[in-house]
């Protein structure tokens, strides 16, 4: 079926007005999910607190993540971020035997190490993989670091800082070779390029709604692998948590069967309407379809680049890269602010401003964002060695 991302377009009303090449610090805005918000807004009007609609938006949101993914329902944990499904899964880790080692890699979100780092006084031991001199992680770069003390080995699926997308696939079955587990952050990933769980035959999966998934900041996921479930136990809990959320019981911590248990307290209601009418547009839309158009609009991009001379820093192979394109700049804040006075929204982490794309671009945006930075290469182009 052939897809028309020029009517889908029209549905982002700030694409009127902005070259927006920022998905991946946060999403466009969606007719759907600005609808979705006012939808919100009119059940609270009308009935006030209106638990039983909540809690099915929860589950929804639960069961989308799952179709997109290629989970269950019951893998899936429901978080107030990233941030909270990793505590709740170090929480049910231990670190006292002889399998302490986490394993984690120099193209981390802070979060995604930070976590791992604040598990120390509980016994582990946290270990970085190096990027190689062309500023790489790949596969080799972990053979003699995942070992038979590794309990955990956690990588990024595509680095915020750079673009660069590590094989997650691949360190997985290193991991498991070794008798380790396999975490992946999606975050800079999910909604842009597909996933399969099964097929990347990962352990643990997070990620967050307000970047490629065109839901909003407040809301993430967790998936845990149904296997695992029975043996970890949360000490990060809260009712939302337990076997029986109706149950009001205090006298004891029941968690549930399933990756619910790694949830805590009440949800992010509003964020859920928001986050369910976002994913509902991916799943409409394909991920296999979206996936390749945004392979297209990167690739053009990284191109485009090098023929004014601007190379990336993001690196040029499909397989090595997810949806954003990451620019060197002497002075990236300036750049980034140079690009907004010219409706060209982008970001920057470190020296490198970043242009994330969507399936909602088009080579328009491209065009605009080639010719500003041409215009603009004489003042912020790279320093030059």
């Amino acid at each position: 079926m052939t897809v028309d991302f020029d009517a889908l377009r029209q549905r982002f009303p700030l694409l009127a007005r902005k070259t927006y090449l920022n998905s991946g610090s946060y999403c466009a805005l969606a007719d759907s999910v600005k609808q979705a918000f006012e939808a919100y807004m009119d059940d609270r009007l009308a009935v006030g607190a209106n638990w039983d609609v909540w809690v099915e938006k929860n589950e929804a949101v639960r069961a989308c993540v799952a179709r997109l993914i290629n989970a269950e329902p019951d893998e899936i944990a429901v978080t107030a971020s990233v941030s909270a499904g990793l505590n709740a899964l170090a929480s049910a880790l231990d670190f006292t035997g002889p399998r302490n080692k986490v394993v984690v890699t120099d193209f981390e979100f802070p979060t995604a190490a930070q976590i791992w780092h604040a598990q120390v006084p509980r016994g582990a031991e946290v270990v970085h993989v190096d990027r190689d001199a062309d500023g790489y992680i790949p596969v080799e770069q972990f053979l003699d670091v995942i070992d038979e003390r590794t309990a955990l080995v956690a990588a990024t699926q595509v680095c915020f800082r750079n673009g660069a997308r590590l094989d997650v696939g691949a360190i997985g079955r290193l991991a498991h070779e070794r008798g380790a587990k396999m975490l992946v952050d999606s975050y800079q990933a999910v909604g842009s390029l597909e996933i399969d769980v099964r097929a990347l035959d990962v352990d643990f999966l997070v990620g967050g709604m307000l970047k490629y998934l065109l839901g909003t900041a407040g809301i993430g996921f967790l998936y845990v692998r149904k296997a695992l479930i029975p043996d970890l136990v949360p000490t990060n809990s809260g009712w939302f948590a337990q076997d029986d959320i109706v149950a009001m019981d205090i006298t004891a911590n029941r968690p549930s069967p399933t990756a619910r248990r790694f949830e805590a307290g009440s949800p992010a209601v509003v964020n859920c309407y928001a986050a369910e009418a976002g994913l509902n547009l991916l799943l409409d839309i394909g991920m296999e379809a979206i996936a390749a158009r945004n392979r297209a609009l990167s690739g053009q991009f990284i191109e485009r680049l090098l023929a004014i001379g601007w190379p990336s820093v993001t690196p040029h192979l499909d397989a090595r890269r997810g949806a954003t394109v990451a620019i060197p700049s002497r002075d990236a804040k300036g750049l980034c602010a140079a690009l907004m006075e010219r409706d060209i929204v982008t970001s920057f982490r470190d020296d490198n401003v970043r242009a994330s794309f969507h399936f909602y671009n088009n080579e328009a945006d491209v065009d605009s964002a080639i010719a500003a930075l041409s215009s603009l290469k004489a003042q912020f182009g790279p320093n030059q060695e």
